[in-house]
């Protein structure tokens, strides 16, 4: 019905942890049960968002597998032999009520102040009024007898649960006029036939657990086990609104983040490990996940964190040879893309140029795109600033530039910042007027064309000592 949000990631992320670590195998069913609700394409960018998570399925509809078809829409016949069963066992019931008298129940109650519920009716039909309503060509759908005296259930996570769903609801329908089923009878079947042994869900299917294992119970099959994650919400407690649109995982990957920042956050506002600590990878996710763990309080999500996360995540990128490489392709491309209408010199898009700037900057940045904001401009685009400009601020331009270029030649280990910071102050000394606040500028100005911007220190250290002497040549020759 919609595309992968954070929630729907973190349920995914959980069976896919909890599959590993007991060398399980990680399902993806597409649920598309409620013909209305389906969106085009939604199926497909939900296993596209899994694959670019690294949590991809092992049996999908993508993948297939050995109890596909993996789509419920595909599965229709299955269903329909299933709710025959249930009929010929009186489990189940064909009920001829219309929408009109269903709408008119629904208003009733809510004037009452009750919850609306279906009363029933269609249960006490004797086979006969059933003949006569189908030869009559009736519409009618399957609903499942609610039967009174619930077994408790031992969920993963709540602990030993029951709810008396015969008490507070109305039988339910499991096949609809369109031949379609309901999510409940579909899932009891599906789960039955492939053979599911676990399933990881959320706390809103809690109540409804104990209906489903009075639908095993009807079919005389054995369940699988349950457990049901508590709810992920916003720092404040409020749900993650979908309407934001900016919880959806296409929106992160469009942003820049990576994914495996956004699985570490979502594990380290919950539960489910020993202890919170920023920075896991999915490896140490599933050797450290415990279900035993997962508390039932709502895991508070603060996205204003995620930054940080993604810069742990990126500063390990940097540093793994294979990674880098990835990244200083995707970085050349962003490069051209926000500063394709400028003078971008070609020498700037050389591979160990770029894998400088990123070693560089390693630590420093969160995004990969932060590298192509206009505090960083002077990267990318050399400046073309005339003599005659940097004359305005001192009078000393060719004395500042030989101390510089003489720095820059001594400079053939890796520059810092502080050492630079400690050489410039020195070489300010040994001008006769310039103070220091305007040999900076007139720095800042010959390295990047910029008034604003990073120190003249981080500058230098990020453009290297080679790239530096070439913009001062160039600004003192033109």
């Amino acid at each position: 019905t919609g595309f992968l949000h954070l929630g729907g990631l973190r349920t995914a992320l959980y069976n896919y942890i909890f599959a590993k670590k007991h060398r399980g195998t990680f399902i993806l069913r597409v649920e598309d049960t409620d013909q209305n609700r389906v969106v085009p394409g939604a199926a497909e960018g939900i296993e596209d968002m899994l694959d670019w998570a690294g949590i991809p399925p092992d049996e999908s509809p993508r993948r297939g597998g050995s109890f596909g078809p993996y789509q419920q829409s595909h599965r229709l016949d299955l269903y329909r032999r299933a709710s025959d069963v249930l009929l010929e066992r009186g489990a189940a019931y064909r009920c001829f009520c219309t929408p009109q008298r269903l709408e008119l129940l629904k208003k009733e109650a809510l004037r009452s102040q009750q919850t609306p519920r279906y009363d029933n009716r269609c249960r006490h039909l004797t086979p006969t009024e059933v003949s006569e309503k189908l030869s009559r060509g009736l519409d009618w759908v399957v609903r499942f007898r609610l039967e009174k005296g619930v077994e408790p259930f031992r969920d993963l996570v709540y602990g030993w649960n029951k709810h008396e769903v015969a008490d507070v609801e109305g039988d339910p329908v499991i096949l609809k006029g369109d031949g379609f089923p309901t999510y409940h009878l579909a899932n009891v079947v599906d789960d039955h036939y492939m053979g599911i042994s676990h399933v990881l869900r959320g706390t809103e299917w809690l109540t409804s657990t104990s209906k489903h294992l009075l639908l095993y119970k009807a079919f005389g099959w054995d369940p699988p086990r349950f457990g049901h994650l508590p709810l992920l919400l916003n720092k404040d407690g409020g749900k993650l609104s979908k309407r934001q649109g900016d919880i959806f995982l296409e929106c992160f990957a469009r942003d820049g983040y990576l994914p495996e920042a956004l699985l570490d956050i979502i594990t380290n506002c919950g539960s489910g490990f020993a202890e919170k600590q920023m920075g896991r990878t999915l490896e140490e996710l599933i050797s450290q996940f415990d279900i035993g763990r997962i508390t039932t309080h709502s895991a508070l999500l603060d996205l204003e964190k995620l930054p940080e996360f993604n810069r742990i995540h990126l500063t390990r990128h940097i540093e793994n040879e294979e990674l880098r490489q990835k990244l200083i392709r995707e970085l050349r491309l962003l490069v051209e893309h926000v500063y394709g209408d400028q003078q971008v010199d070609q020498e700037v898009l050389e591979k160990e140029y770029v894998e400088r700037v990123l070693l560089l900057r390693k630590g420093h940045i969160s995004l990969l795109k932060n590298l192509v904001s206009s505090d960083y401009s002077y990267l990318w685009v050399r400046p073309s600033v005339s003599r005659e400009q940097l004359q305005t601020l001192s009078a000393e331009v060719d004395e500042i530039g030989k101390l510089v270029l003489g720095l820059m030649a001594r400079q053939a280990a890796v520059l810092t910042v502080e050492e630079l910071n400690k050489d410039l102050r020195s070489l300010q000394k040994q001008t006769k007027e310039t103070k220091y606040s305007s040999m900076m500028k007139l720095l800042r100005l010959a390295l990047s064309g910029r008034q604003h911007g990073p120190s003249v220190a981080e500058m230098m250290v990020t453009l290297g000592p080679e790239e530096v002497r070439g913009r001062i040549h160039k600004a003192l020759s033109s």
